[in-house]
């Protein structure tokens, strides 16, 4: 299970462990969606398009890992090489997104609190870096949608 917490109230940097380790750093990026992360001595990059639905996951060269798509709609997707991942989120009332395979719900993802904005997933059968970029671009969301709602 993977948990994401931010280092400080006052950055967004989010320090990402999987049972208990310490895997990944989650960096944002304020003025173009999306952000960068380092996970286990590898960096990428992730960009959001400007309308915040398509987040593309770089490797360091620069090759495009993943895809999600229709990112913040009800049903989405994670698309890598051959792999897609099918997610949805059950309720609008709920932050929490579930993983399905045929269908039937088999991972998740969820905000802890709305306040620390830390979030747990256990998202079995994607390989780390996927979960991270899960993780990472629900933080992207999820920061996008409460800057609107401070100004507003």
């Amino acid at each position: 299970m993977l948990t994401a917490r931010k280092a400080s109230m006052w950055h967004g940097r989010y320090e990402i462990e999987s049972d208990g380790r310490p895997v990944a750093v989650w960096d944002p990026s304020w003025w173009r969606g999306g952000g960068s992360v380092g996970i286990n001595g590898q960096h990428f990059e992730v960009r959001a398009n400007g309308w915040g639905t398509k987040y593309r996951m770089l490797d360091a060269a620069g090759t495009e890992i993943a895809l999600v798509e229709r990112a913040g709609r009800k049903h989405w997707t994670v698309q890598a090489g051959d792999r897609a991942y099918e997610f949805r989120r059950p309720s609008i009332f709920s932050s929490r997104q579930e993983m399905l395979t045929g269908g039937v719900p088999t991972g998740w993802l969820r905000r802890t609190s709305p306040w620390s904005g830390s979030i747990e997933a256990d998202l079995p059968g994607l390989p780390l870096p996927l979960q991270v970029f899960v993780v990472g671009v629900q933080i992207a969301l999820w920061q996008a949608a409460q800057a609107a709602s401070t100004g507003a």
